[in-house]
Parts: structure tokens; sequence; C-alpha cells
């Protein structure tokens, strides 16, 4: 059973896995998809102003103009190489102020609903000759030449488009002679949009939200079903714990009662009155036994809602003194010793004296059940606010940490690995929490292996 169990709740847990990582996979290519559309309607966008806006266009020509006036006094001036780059970057730094006023305005006017940046990179600059080409600049991906709009980082942007150009370009010089040469030139045009995770994040807060739900709520149901399976193995284990244990009470006076009544069969006893006798109180004890075996069963299994209470005033220095008294005449034991430290102002408890003072006794026999070879028990009572506190404290073998908050439960017995070493119902404690509930009260353990075990128990004081 216990295999089966574990199979299942392996399996449900890999199942919840499963499906957790294939929700997570779903959600993830769906962004990934509304990050694609996003930026695709961002280059859209930015192709239209490229392409309508009359005053962007015309500042994109001037500098293309300028760029080629720079190529021309390069191939035929003795413009150095560095001095080219050097114009380049400052007439595009010109250009550029120029250029992001102009791009920033009409991106107001398209209402796209977010910030963006633009810019135009150049990778790679061939001027043509028939004998040798010349490389102004060599095609490098990772580091290009910024020549125009607002420059940023290249992880942060995105490309909107790519240009690879070859023209020829004619112009006078000096004396008045034309001259022509062709160049090649590849440029990237590339955007960079402020906060578009979020925007994206935005777009999909509907789907995100239906599924966190989703799978917050598969999940409870999946910790839910686990825990009433488990908690459902533990009811039929202490069930069947119960059943063995209530049978093996039983079958003792009941064996009795079969060889007592037997016995009355017998002549000889018959004919011994003083054996008839001892046989009749035989008899009489196992009855009593099996009677009180019952009630325990029925009247400890009732919830404290189901208690009714005969409550009555009692002072609690007596109260306690009876009690203790009965308890250490009914233990007999001389390893036995109860240090007793009652509140000294006299208290006056409202309370079901019988159904408390039995509440009280099954911690007491416990400390007897499960304790050492000498047995100490420490009982105070404190007055604090309105609030009677009762502490019993032991020095037995304790309670396992695992074990302390179960110990209330009906028919829960702490075991020694599956071994029970004492006898009994599991109805003891149990019984003693309803009453105590009844009462308007509360108690706690608090437990140490091998050093002993205190109960404490608050009841109000009217």
């Amino acid at each position: 059973m216990r295999r089966r169990i574990n199979t299942l709740i392996i399996s449900a847990v890999a199942t919840l896995v499963a499906l957790v990582g294939i929700q997570a996979y779903l959600i993830y290519n769906s962004y990934e998809l509304e990050k694609d559309a996003f930026l695709t309607e961002t280059r859209n966008a930015v192709g239209r102003l490229d392409d309508e806006a009359q005053l962007i266009v015309e500042t994109t020509d001037l500098w293309g103009q300028e760029f080629t006036e720079l190529l021309w006094k390069y191939r035929f001036e003795g413009l150095g190489k560095e001095r080219f780059f050097s114009e380049l970057k400052e007439g595009g730094t010109s250009v550029s102020k120029e250029f992001n006023r102009l791009y920033q305005e009409e991106l107001k006017k398209s209402d796209l609903g977010y910030e963006m940046k633009f810019k135009r990179n150049i990778y790679s600059i061939i001027i043509i000759d028939s004998i040798a080409n010349d490389t102004l600049l060599h095609l490098n991906e990772d580091n290009p030449l910024f020549v125009l709009g607002e420059d940023f980082e290249e992880e942060e942007g995105y490309d909107v488009s790519q240009a690879r150009w070859q023209t020829d370009y004619t112009q006078k010089n000096e004396s008045g002679d034309e001259k022509t040469f062709e160049f090649r030139v590849l440029t990237r045009d590339k955007m960079s949009i402020s906060e578009w995770e979020r925007i994206v994040l935005g777009r999909m807060a509907l789907l995100l939200t239906g599924s966190i739900v989703l799978l917050v709520f598969v999940m409870a149901l999946f910790y839910h079903s686990i825990k009433s399976l488990i908690k459902q193995k533990k009811v039929t284990d202490v069930k069947t714990d119960f059943i063995n244990n209530i049978t093996h009470e039983l079958k003792t006076p009941l064996a009795t009662l079969s060889i007592a009544s037997k016995s009355l069969k017998n002549k000889e006893i018959i004919a011994s009155a003083e054996a008839f006798q001892n046989t009749l109180q035989i008899l009489d004890r196992q009855n009593t036994r099996l009677q009180k075996l019952i009630d325990q069963v029925m009247s400890n299994s009732l919830g404290s809602e189901s208690l009714v209470l005969n409550k009555e005033q009692i002072m609690d220095t007596v109260y306690f003194k009876n009690l203790l008294d009965d308890f250490t005449l009914s233990v007999q034991s001389k390893d036995l010793r109860i240090i007793r430290q009652i509140e000294p102002e006299e208290v006056v408890l409202r309370i079901d004296t019988f159904m408390f003072t039995t509440a009280l006794l099954n911690i007491l026999e416990n400390t007897i059940k499960y304790g050492k070879e000498n047995v100490s028990i420490g009982v105070a009572t404190h007055l604090k606010n309105n609030v009677y506190e009762i502490q019993i404290k032991d020095n037995g073998i304790g309670i396992p940490d695992k074990e302390q908050k179960l110990i209330f439960d009906k028919f829960y017995r702490v075991s020694d690995g599956n071994l029970h070493n004492v006898k009994g119902l599991g109805l003891g404690l149990y019984y003693t929490k309803q009453v105590i509930d009844a009462h308007s009260g509360a108690i706690t353990v608090v437990s140490e292996k091998n050093k002993g075990t205190t109960f404490t128990i608050i009841i109000p004081v009217n």
C-alpha cells in the first residue's frame, strides 16, 4: 500500500513538473512571438518615417551628400584616412543633432506610445578601382562606425534595415576637370526602444495572468489531493492500529471470562463456597473492565462541541491536593516523586470536575507509562491576567519532534518505529484536548527526546 501511494505521488509530481515545463515553454514561445510582432510593428513605423517625413529625408540626403564629398576629397584631393574619419565624425555629429530633433518630433506625431532611438552605422567603405580597390573600412560587425542619429550600445539595438549601395560620383576639381570614382558602402540602421520588455509583457498581461492563475489552481489542487491522500492513509493506518489495539485489549478480559465461566461448571468449585465466590469476583472484575473499555471508546471519542459540561466552583488548592493525593495513592510506586507548586493565592475554578480530573489524569498516567525508573513529576499553577495556567512536567523519555503535533489526534499513539511499547487506545490525550477546548482553554506540549515533556494548560478564570 505504501509503495503504491509513493509511486502515485512520484507520478503526480512528475506530471505536474511536465505540465509546468510545457506551460513555461508555451509562454516563452508566446513571448517571443509577441516580441517579434512588436519589433516588426516598430520597424514599419520607422520605415514610414524614413519614407514619408520630408524633413528627415532631406536631412538624411544632406548627410549622404557630405559623406560622398568627403570620399571625393579623399580620392582626389589627398585627404588622409584619419582626417577623413575625423571630418566624417564631426559632420555626422552636427547633422545628427538636427536629425534627432526632427526624428523625435515625427515620433511624437506618430503617437507610438513609447520612446525610441535611431542610428545609422557604416560597416564597410570600399573605393572601387580598376587596378586595386581601396578599402577605407573593413567589414566589422562588432565595432561599426557610427555616423548618424543617437548613439547607443550595440546590444541594446535591433536592426531596422540594411543597405549595400554602390554608385559613382562625378565632380570638377579646382582646375575645372571632371573626375569620377565609384564606391561601395554597407550601412545598417538600428533602433533602441525604451522599456520594450515592459511593453511586450504588458501586451501579454491577460495571457500571463490567466496562466499564473491556472498554474496556481492546478498546484493547489495537486497539493490538496496529495495532502488528502496522505491524510486518508494516516487515518486508515490509525484505524487499523486502533482496531488491533482494542481487539488485543478485549481479548484478555474475554479469555478470563471464558475460563471463569467454565470454572463455574466444575463440581469442585461449586462445592467450595470460597472458590465459587472468588470465581464470581473474577467475573465481576472482568465484566467491569469490559464496560470501562467500551465506555472509554464511546465517551473519549466525543468532540469538544458534543461534551455537556456540569460546571461547579472549587478552590484550586483543594482541587489539586485531592487530585494529586488520589493519583499518588493509585500509583503505589516508591519511585514516584511529585513536586507541587500551586498558586499561593487561592483561585476559584469553575470547571466540570469529573471531566477535568479525567483530562489531567490522562496526562499524569502517561508520565508513568512513558516514564523512566525514577519518575519525577512537577505540577505548577499560576494565575495571570484572569488566565489560570497549569504546567505538568516529567522526566520521561520525551516525544519526538515530528510526533508532538499529532499526539492530540484521535486514536494516535506515539510509537517507537512500528512497535508500540505501551498498551492503549490512543484516546487519552485526544479526550484531554476536547475537555480543555470545551472549557474555552488551550493545551500545548514541549518535549525533548530523553529529557522529558511539559504540558501547559490554560483556562479562563471569571
